[in-house]
């Protein structure tokens, strides 16, 4: 059963903006951005750290700085490691663990020249997924 806490969290516009920036736009940047402030203000939980770190991590992949990704993905994946079960926050903790060490194991194959390989969040919350939609379309409505 899911804590008060997680279900505020889940429902924190920085959260949305955390997973549409991740998934749909693959701006780990902004993940960063957004993923702090909500680490700082909650305590800073390993679990919001974690996915923060996973973020990080392929920012710093995408950017060609491959070990500082597998020092983040390590990290991300120690922290999300430690949580217990497989789903929180409304995510596929386990797919994205099974995420991580893929892509470990792609940087440790070809350490100077491993490809980047983006990959998603996998939602397994319905509301998240569609207050994550919501947020989306508000943001893309408040650009035009």
């Amino acid at each position: 059963m899911r804590s008060e806490r997680w279900n505020e969290v889940m429902g924190d516009s920085r959260y949305l903006a955390y997973v549409v920036y991740f998934n749909r736009d693959r701006d780990y940047f902004e993940c960063h951005e957004v993923m702090e402030e909500l680490w700082l203000e909650n305590g800073r939980s390993s679990l919001l750290q974690g996915l923060l770190q996973a973020a990080v991590g392929l920012h710093h992949w995408d950017n060609g700085n491959r070990s500082g990704a597998v020092k983040l993905m390590t990290a991300a994946l120690e922290k999300l490691g430690a949580h217990d079960g497989d789903v929180a926050l409304g995510l596929d903790l386990a797919a994205l663990r099974r995420s991580l060490e893929e892509s470990l194991e792609a940087l440790a194959r070809r350490p100077l020249d491993a490809p980047f390989r983006a990959f998603e969040l996998r939602i397994v919350d319905d509301g998240l997924r569609i207050s994550a939609e919501r947020w989306n379309e508000e943001r893309r409505l408040e650009a035009e």
